[in-house]
């Protein structure tokens, strides 16, 4: 149904090394860079999350109520994508573990990147 998602920044050079440090566990990879944006997706993928300044000149900001949620295949890459979040300037917003509130298996970690914007990754398999 998602097509990319984009999230704004202010300082697209700093957002990219913090995105290549915590979208690395997931197998993600810059796969487009240039003055305004950066796309990650799976190597040898299409771009689906785009890193960038906004087109109309403003700052970037944040959406209240707004959250993109990443895709994780095991517990320990939820774990190792919210560490190098933590390690790079993140924030956290919930530290990794099991969310049955969300169904069982679900084991889910949340932080905020350098600009702000929340993030989640999640994992529905089983330990």
């Amino acid at each position: 149904m998602i097509s990319y998602v984009t999230l704004g920044s202010n300082d697209r050079v700093k957002a990219k090394a913090f995105y290549d440090r915590v979208l690395a566990p997931l197998g993600l990879t810059p796969g487009y860079a240039d003055d305004e944006m950066v796309g990650y997706g799976p190597s040898g993928g299409e771009v689906q999350l785009w890193i960038v300044q906004p087109y109309n000149g403003l700052d970037a900001s944040v959406g209240n109520g707004v959250m993109l949620g990443l895709a994780a295949s095991t517990r320990a890459q939820v774990d190792a994508v919210h560490a190098a979040a933590l390690a790079h300037g993140g924030r956290d917003e919930g530290q990794p573990g099991p969310r049955e509130i969300y169904g069982p298996n679900v084991y889910v970690a949340y932080f905020r990147d350098l600009d702000g914007n929340k993030l989640s990754v999640t994992c529905k398999a089983p330990a």
